[in-house]
């Protein structure tokens, strides 16, 4: 009966158990895309506020929070080389998955706890008390995702290939499209909807940005990533580990080179190693280093790549991002990315490589990659000439220093009770005004404010000098129904004292804008009174809008596509077949080192303007172009498959040559000199190998 559901396409057999599949598909592969998508969306939706949170939560600065950041995605991509030797040499891929998977959503749960501010809130001011607990919270947090996410990377998707039979090489290859596209909706999705849930209020004694529950859905999602690739675990087909290939090849190129400082031995680098009763030759690991040498100046691409989600993202809360009825929050621009991906990888695939064929130009794969770097160098220019239009639009009138408790934000439906205060700017200051204030009240301003500028919003204080309390109302007639994806240009608001007298008064409001309403001592209910209001704007409004990052994310898209795609089918194309996983891990280790050179620029460069900075990392990855381009010219393009069909495919003589050259050099190495036409042998193979 087995046989007869084999055959009619409802299942088959590997090691003689029966896996169910659909349409040819075996149905495990379902609960791996799924598992992919839900991950990536956690990934990518806790990464792309991440920066946002070290800069208004935790109040680091710009430079600190982007050495931070480039820390844990460089972390991100230097376990995936630990998670690789775990699979292949002890656990196997599933048992890995599902162990780091578990260390991963633990950490995305840490993350999620450290972003409450009200567990050290003991005064319930808005303010955490214990900011060292939430650091280090966020920092345990960090290191278990970096752990989680890097060791599962390199396991998903050759255990999905697993699932397949060796005659399944199109479904194979459709499962791998689709894995592709589960990786790219998770991102675009959760780079959408994260920014969202950050701008929510929530809070115990205190509203504020919901940074907990934009960090506790990823976390939700990877819990469900994991339930669902566990519901799946009896139709796995389960591969026992076989040891790590990356190991393998580090032991016998260091074998060989004892073999090659030895003078009793004259074979050399075309010798063979064994071990573990695997042969592995030296030819083989040599086409791999020639190709891992290529990867030396590619570090550098990925350290303008990357940030994307720092840099630029803390450029955009600068910036407006109104969009008529829409408004975009700064880490949702990073959602350009993923969708331009989506549009451009069919049209220069389809279009314009075809058409550069047509024109009868040699466009290989490493004059492509330097052409994708290159653009990711112009990536960086516009994003120095955008900087320098904020610098120039963006003008700081007034940074209070201080303020009181008593003075709150205003929000839509909400009632202000406002008492006598004197905290005014210096320059509007009587010698009665001056007023002292703490340097706790001092964080509290700051950190609230902060947090409004980062959501797109504006902020406004009163200030009441009048003689006795006053109510400050906005009502939704006056002020209109405002949701956290949009705001207001002006706000109609009213003041009433005890006896209910009523003053109406309006100001006109900008995107990212800060103001202080002061009601001064002189303030008298009646038809002008509106005019002894004084507004005193602290901060201008935005005026250089979000969509002039656009030509930015296109050229640093349209670099990615050509350079990354390319760089991976180059790589699989010049390595041989046993080999591929030491390219896939060198390939992530040269993101990792991207992202360490941009927190060393960030910590070292002393760069006083940011435009200065954008120039220095465009000019240093044409620098490596040119390098690129001379290291391109000189490579020779090789096919893997003929040399090795050459080594397997031997004639009886040159393998019984073969044997007799292993018996000499256990001779030898046995301290006799037996053998002497031994050396004639020798460079029989080595010219036949050759």
């Amino acid at each position: 009966r087995c046989d007869n559901v084999e055959e009619k396409g409802l299942g088959s057999r590997n090691n003689g158990e029966l896996h169910a599949s659909i349409a040819g598909y075996p149905i495990s592969i379902f609960f791996i895309v799924v598992n992919e998508f839900c991950e990536r969306f956690s990934y990518y939706g806790m990464r792309a506020v991440l920066v946002l949170y070290f800069k208004y939560f935790l109040l680091w600065d710009d430079d600190f929070a982007t050495t931070i950041y480039h820390t844990f995605v460089a972390l991100c991509y230097l376990t995936p080389i630990l998670g690789a030797i775990i699979a292949d040499s002890w656990l196997g891929k599933f048992k890995t998955i599902v162990y780091l998977s578990i260390v991963y959503a633990l950490g995305q749960v840490v993350m999620a706890v450290s972003a409450i501010h009200d567990i050290t809130d003991t005064n319930r001011d808005g303010t955490p008390d214990n900011m060292t607990l939430h650091v280090a919270l966020s920092m345990l947090g960090l290191i278990l995702i970096a752990l989680g996410t890097g060791g599962i990377k390199p396991c998903v998707a050759a255990f999905g290939g697993d699932q397949f039979q060796d005659d399944q090489e199109k479904q194979r290859s459709t499962f791998f499209s689709i894995f592709y596209l589960s990786i790219n909706a998770g991102s675009l999705l959760s780079t959408l909807i994260t920014p969202i849930l950050r701008a929510q209020e929530c809070g115990i004694y205190t509203k504020q940005e919901c940074y907990p529950l934009a960090f506790g859905v990823p976390a939700a999602l990877m819990v469900v990533s994991l339930l669902v690739f566990i519901v799946g675990s009896g139709m796995y087909n389960k591969t026992a580990p076989q040891g790590n290939i990356m190991v393998k090849v580090c032991k016998c190129i260091a074998v060989n080179i004892v073999l090659l400082c030895t003078p009793r031995d004259t074979t050399g680098w075309t010798g063979t190693c064994k071990y573990e009763r695997h042969e592995f030759t030296i030819i083989s690991s040599l086409m791999v280093l020639k190709v891992l040498f290529l990867y030396i100046p590619l570090p550098m691409f990925w350290a303008l790549f990357d940030q994307q989600g720092s840099r630029w993202t803390l450029q955009a809360t600068t910036m407006n991002g109104n969009f008529g009825l829409l408004t975009i929050m700064p880490d949702q621009m990073q959602t350009v990315n993923p969708i331009l991906i989506l549009v451009l990888v069919p049209v220069v695939d389809s279009i314009v490589y075809p058409l550069i064929a047509k024109c009868r130009i040699n466009f290989t794969p490493l004059k492509r990659m330097n052409v994708g770097m290159f653009l990711a160098g112009l990536a960086f220019v516009a994003a120095a000439l955008v900087q320098l239009q904020i610098d120039v639009g963006v003008a700081v009138k007034h940074t209070p220093a201080a303020t009181s408790t008593h003075l709150t934000f205003i929000k839509p439906n909400s009632i202000s009770l406002l008492e006598n205060l004197a905290d005014v700017p210096v320059e509007h200051r009587g010698p009665s005004e001056v007023h002292q204030h703490d340097q706790r009240e001092s964080q509290l301003h700051n950190r609230w404010f902060s947090n409004l500028l980062c959501a797109e919003l504006f902020f406004l204080r009163f200030l009441n000098g009048f003689h006795s309390a006053l109510n400050v109302t906005l009502g939704e007639e006056q002020f209109g129904n405002i949701v956290n994806n949009n705001m207001s240009q002006y706000v109609n608001f009213q003041i009433k004292n005890d006896v209910g007298d009523v003053c109406m008064y309006e100001q006109t409001l900008g995107f990212g804008s800060s103001f202080t309403m002061v009601i001064p001592s002189t303030f008298a209910f009646g038809p002008n009174c509106a005019d002894t209001i004084r507004p005193i704007m602290d901060i201008s409004p935005n005026s250089v809008h979000m969509a002039l990052q656009i030509p930015q994310y296109f050229f640093m898209t349209a670099g990615e596509v050509v350079f990354s795609v390319t760089g991976l089918e180059f790589s699989y194309s010049q390595a041989p077949s046993n080999m591929k996983s030491v390219l896939q891990a060198g390939w992530l280790l040269t993101v990792a080192v991207g992202n360490i050179i941009v927190l060393i620029v960030a910590e070292a460069a002393t760069l006083e303007d940011q435009w200065a900075e954008y120039l220095l990392f465009a000019s240093l990855l044409v620098f490596v172009c040119i390098v690129f381009s001379f290291m391109a010219y000189f490579y020779k393009y090789i096919d893997p498959t003929k040399i090795e069909a050459q080594f397997t495919q031997l004639d009886p003589e040159e393998k019984e040559k073969r044997k007799s050259l292993e018996m000499t050099r256990k001779e030898s190495h046995g301290g006799g000199r037996k053998g002497s036409d031994s050396s004639s042998d020798n460079e029989k193979v080595k010219q036949t190998r050759i």
